[in-house]
């Protein structure tokens, strides 16, 4: 694996270049949040923060995505489809995000059904990851496989060392872009950055201050469907508001909506949608196989340490703690994963 080094004088520059020749998404402000927009250049950019409010699984999956047109003609009815995704540039995503994205594509690149839109956009998408400088105390990647300097998903992946970031070339598409922008990668002697890296990685993961441990809770879950413990005081509290999810980078829940443009003219819409919602399973019979806060809750978290986990031997989630920072009445996953642990240890 290849690595350069680029100055932080140049990051501008290079901003500026990948916003003239891509779609470049990358962290900016918003008023108090911290979320992934296409931006026009380095002047938008904010590389200085701990993690996005919201995460840039929108480049991929967006909130509101428009998948074809329609119109009828009397005759026939017409349909048409976007073109294809342009070539787009994620810059600055976090490890965990990143990794988030990793667990997007088997589920929308399946073997049997896949999702043209899906796929356009992830194979013209170069990610550009950046390593953590800083661990909240509601992280918790490395419970869940990940790391603040790890390199999983990224296509290079730049570490913060002093004026400096040391480059990680990971993948061909990486290797392009950075012969592309060769006078901004520079090729250097990159041993004792390599090992800079390496001490930062070591620092933060001293600096975990949530215990999690999985061992042992999905095979408790794989055996008690219905455990008591569902219907506990703690997973009452639910309010059913939907922000776990929408935050969440692993979540992927959508609906698909038409709408009407003129008489005989519309759009087909795929937006967001949240499991939590009693109307998200709720069927054209009036049935609804979860209709109460405990189903809901259940198969949140089964879908998290569980399902995914069965379907695509991952876990379904990265250990950002955005859901554990969100919630309005406190309900933590970290708290949910140990006391399940404290089940089957009882068991």
């Amino acid at each position: 694996m290849e690595s350069r080094v680029v100055n932080k004088g140049q990051i501008s520059e290079l901003l500026d270049k990948l916003a003239k020749d891509y779609n470049l998404f990358a962290p900016v402000k918003d008023e108090t949040m911290t979320l992934f927009r296409r931006v026009s250049g380095a002047q938008d950019v904010l590389l200085d923060y701990n993690n996005s409010d919201i995460s840039p699984k929108g480049c991929f999956l967006p909130q509101n995505e428009k998948t074809f047109s329609y119109m009828y003609t009397g005759d026939s009815l017409e349909i048409n489809k976007p073109e294809g995704a342009q070539k787009t540039v994620l810059f600055g995503a976090r490890p965990c995000d990143i990794k988030a994205v990793l667990t997007f594509d088997p589920v929308f690149e399946g073997v049997k059904f896949g999702d043209e839109y899906y796929s356009s956009k992830r194979e013209n998408s170069i990610i550009i990851g950046l390593s953590c400088t800083k661990v909240l105390s509601t992280c918790f990647c490395y419970a869940m496989g990940g790391g603040p300097c790890d390199i999983t998903g990224s296509d290079l992946l730049l570490t913060e060392i002093g004026d400096k970031y040391y480059v990680e070339v990971i993948t061909e598409k990486g290797q392009a872009l950075v012969d592309a922008y060769s006078q901004i990668f520079a090729k250097q002697d990159t041993a004792q950055l390599a090992k800079d890296k390496d001490e930062l990685a070591k620092k933060l993961s001293g600096e975990f201050v949530r215990k999690v441990d999985l061992t042992g809770v999905k095979e408790l879950m794989d055996n008690n469907f219905e455990l008591p413990y569902w219907s506990g005081d703690d997973q009452k509290k639910c309010i059913s508001c939907g922000i776990c999810t929408y935050v969440c980078p692993t979540c992927h829940c959508f609906d698909i909506f038409d709408y009407t443009t003129g008489d005989f003219t519309g759009d087909r819409i795929r937006c967001w949608d949240s499991c939590m919602y009693p109307e998200y399973t709720l069927e054209a019979g009036g049935h609804n196989p979860r209709p109460t806060r405990k189903e809901r809750i259940r198969n949140r978290f089964m879908h998290k340490i569980k399902y995914h986990l069965d379907r695509y031997n991952m876990v379904g989630c990265v250990g950002c703690g955005r859901c554990v920072i969100k919630c309005p009445v406190n309900i933590d996953i970290t708290k949910i994963i140990n006391d399940l642990k404290e089940v089957a240890q009882n068991a």
